[in-house]
């Protein structure tokens, strides 16, 4: 028996108060990292890494859209997420309501729960999973990479799927 899909359908909206389904990035690849803008070191490294993986495409990144899904619709609305990736523009941030960022998170296997964080001025941070997808043209699951990949691998992997 193989495992179930990874992926599915979900309704957010983009940093520029855009309504995004996941049909809206049809016909590109689609490279989606979960994470919250409070994240201290997972998300910013993976953000950094995710982007050289990006630039060393060259002109193959054209075929491949970034996003970044808020797991803390709480504190991430479109303007947060905006400010937060000017330092990675190459990615689009998605954040909704709670109830819509539970569907796709459920949708993407995501694992994100609320902890207590002292050193977090709101008292609380968002442990999560910290797995890439990259989606295929028509939005299926074409890959995922993980935490402990270099850039120049995972570069190679999408540029794999890019070019057949």
């Amino acid at each position: 028996m193989s495992a179930p899909p990874v992926g599915g359908s979900f309704t957010l909206v983009d940093h520029h108060h855009n309504r995004v389904t996941e049909a809206s990035y049809r016909g590109k690849y689609v490279l989606l990292f979960f994470g919250f803008t409070h994240c201290k070191q997972v998300c910013p490294a993976a953000l950094l890494k995710l982007s050289t993986a990006l630039d060393l495409l060259g002109p193959l990144a054209t075929e491949v859209r970034a996003l970044y899904v808020t797991v803390d619709p709480e504190r991430d609305s479109s303007e947060v997420l905006r400010g937060f990736l000017s330092e990675y523009p190459r990615f689009t941030g998605l954040t909704g309501s709670a109830e819509q960022v539970d569907v796709a998170k459920r949708a993407f296997r995501v694992f994100a729960r609320r902890a207590e964080d002292p050193e977090d001025p709101e008292g609380y941070a968002m442990p999560h999973t910290a797995f890439s997808y990259l989606l295929d043209r028509d939005g299926r699951f074409a890959a995922h990479f993980t935490d402990a990949l270099e850039a120049t691998e995972i570069a190679a992997r999408i540029r794999t799927q890019l070019t057949g």
